[in-house]
């Protein structure tokens, strides 16, 4: 993906994302997990987000992540919590909970502890899902916990920009 801004800054970005939510009439969920929220929070400290984002799960623990989004529990087993599969079935069950167009969910290992080999602190899986499908994007980030979390989320709103920047160009007349 080509940023069309490489200037957002987390600001700018959060304010990006509202608007092009506002001009396409796309609504949106979220399901969190490593970012416990954060992403929540950026998107409804702009004024007027009630026009298109319709619901905010922080699902931390597997049980969460089964009962509230029905991510089977065999995923779980299989892959991780931290993993491509899972951060797909939190995203479908976010959207198909809240009716919204389009979820974003969030997992990873925000640390101190937590990390292995195969997936150290810092891991991060975010996954975008409309009507078409889920597409999902590993990350490795560094820094202490509150770092991981805030680049979490910047980058799944840059995610979300740069897709709904997409959909405009691609369905304008």
């Amino acid at each position: 993906m080509e940023r069309s801004d490489t200037n957002w800054g987390p600001e700018g970005v959060d304010l990006a994302v509202a608007s092009l939510l506002r001009q396409s009439g796309f609504s949106l969920a979220l399901a969190e997990s490593c970012s416990g929220g954060l992403i929540s929070k950026r998107i409804t400290d702009i004024p007027g987000s009630s026009a298109y984002f319709l619901l905010g799960a922080v699902t931390y623990a597997n049980s969460a992540k089964m009962s509230v989004l029905g991510v089977p529990a065999e995923l779980l087993l299989r892959h991780g919590a931290v993993s491509e599969e899972v951060a797909m079935a939190m995203a479908s069950g976010a959207r198909g909970i809240s009716g919204s167009d389009l979820a974003l969910a969030t997992t990873g290992i925000a640390g101190p502890d937590g990390g292995s080999r195969e997936k150290p602190v810092g891991t991060v899986y975010i996954a975008l899902m409309d009507a078409r499908g889920c597409r999902v994007h590993r990350y490795q980030f560094g820094g202490d916990r509150d770092k991981v979390r805030e680049q979490t989320a910047t980058a799944a709103l840059e995610l979300l920009c740069f897709y709904l920047e997409e959909e405009l160009k691609n369905n304008c007349p």
